[in-house]
Parts: C-alpha cells; structure tokens; sequence
C-alpha cells in the first residue's frame, strides 16, 4: 500500500501538467482542495500537499491560490462545497 506522502506527491504531481496547460503562463492558478474531514485532522495533508506544490515551483500568494473546504465528518456537506469550488472558477479541485 502506498504511503500518503507518496501519494500526495503522485497526486502533486499528475495536476502540474494539468494546470500549466489549463491556462495562460503568468495568471495565478486556483486549486480547490475538498476533504471530508476536519481542517485540524487534514492538517498533516494539507501540509503534505503545499509543501509537494513548493517542491514542484508553485508558491501560494505567488503563482497558485489553494482554497480549502472542509466537511467535518459531515459527507452530505461535499455536493455543496464542491458547487463554492466551482463557483470561485478553480482551475482543478483535489478531492
């Protein structure tokens, strides 16, 4: 089984071309990053997860915005915060 970090940076890595071909060179990228968990429990992969896009040249307030939505344990609440995903325009949502 593959460890999370492995994982996240598999993940980090297949958006990369994604975006870059998504969009104009020099616009500030949108990623939207839904969990179903708690913000203070996604924590380690919220980190995990900027730390993989630093590595890889993309800096938040710089090149990339990383909007958050979290769902608390509450499952029901995805649909809704994936629609705000939508609506803020993100270039890909990490789910």
């Amino acid at each position: 089984m593959m460890d999370r970090r492995k994982f996240i940076a598999a993940t980090v890595g297949a958006l990369v071309p994604l975006i870059a071909d998504a969009q104009p060179a020099g616009k500030t990228h949108r990623i939207g990053f839904l969990s179903g968990g708690s913000s203070s429990v996604a924590n380690t992969n919220t980190e995990a997860f900027r730390q993989g896009m630093r590595e890889l040249g993309w800096s938040e307030g710089k090149n990339i915005v990383i909007d958050f939505g979290f769902a608390d344990g509450r499952y029901d609440r995805l649909p809704n915060l994936a629609t705000e995903m939508v609506q803020l325009k993100t270039d890909i949502i990490v789910a």
